[in-house]
């Protein structure tokens, strides 16, 4: 089983005991307001366990999608995931439960999961894409050296209206000199 401990948190491999909590997380309405409707209903949220938990014993491994887990509580607190591509390239993301929020855990664990892709796998470019109105995820990406690459005008639609994204992105030459 996958695992990386950093100060405060234990990165796994997701079973299926983490899926309740990963259901649960994902109906809370503030998670829900930069996801379309039919990416928030519980039943996907119940296939993306059994899918992840899938994915982890694939060979070559292509996707790291982790439960967060408390170091002091054991409690499941949200996920992190990167996901590999050709040429070296690879995409991240990471939601959290509210409860878990505001206490820069997404950070340590994104941190954990870039420093594992970069020098661990050899991964030459790690990049996020994200709606341009969630704030908090494009702190995240900062926070970690990641710097704005493109913005993307009406790019996705959903809620009834259109989206614009960002991404951002570091590459191994530049990680750790922020």
């Amino acid at each position: 089983m996958f695992k990386i401990e950093t100060e405060r948190l234990i990165i796994r491999d997701m079973t299926p005991d983490d899926e309740s909590d990963f259901v649960a997380m994902s109906q809370d309405a503030k998670y829900q307001r930069f996801y379309d409707e039919s990416d928030c209903d519980p039943n996907k949220y119940r296939e993306l366990t059994n899918l992840f938990i899938a994915q982890a014993c694939e060979t070559p491994r292509k996707s790291y999608q982790l439960a967060v887990e408390c170091k002091s509580s054991g409690e499941f607190i949200g996920t992190v995931c990167l996901r590999l591509e050709d040429n070296q390239q690879a995409s991240m993301g990471c939601a959290f439960a509210r409860s878990s929020q505001g206490n820069k855990l997404s950070h340590e664990a994104a941190l954990a999961l870039a420093n594992f892709g970069f020098l661990e796998l050899g991964v030459h470019r790690i990049y996020a894409e994200t709606i341009s109105k969630n704030l908090p995820a494009i702190k995240l990406c900062q926070s970690l050296g990641m710097r704005q690459e493109a913005h993307f005008k009406e790019h996705r639609f959903f809620k009834g209206q259109w989206w614009d994204t960002v991404v951002l992105a570091v590459l191994r030459s530049e990680w750790g000199k922020v």
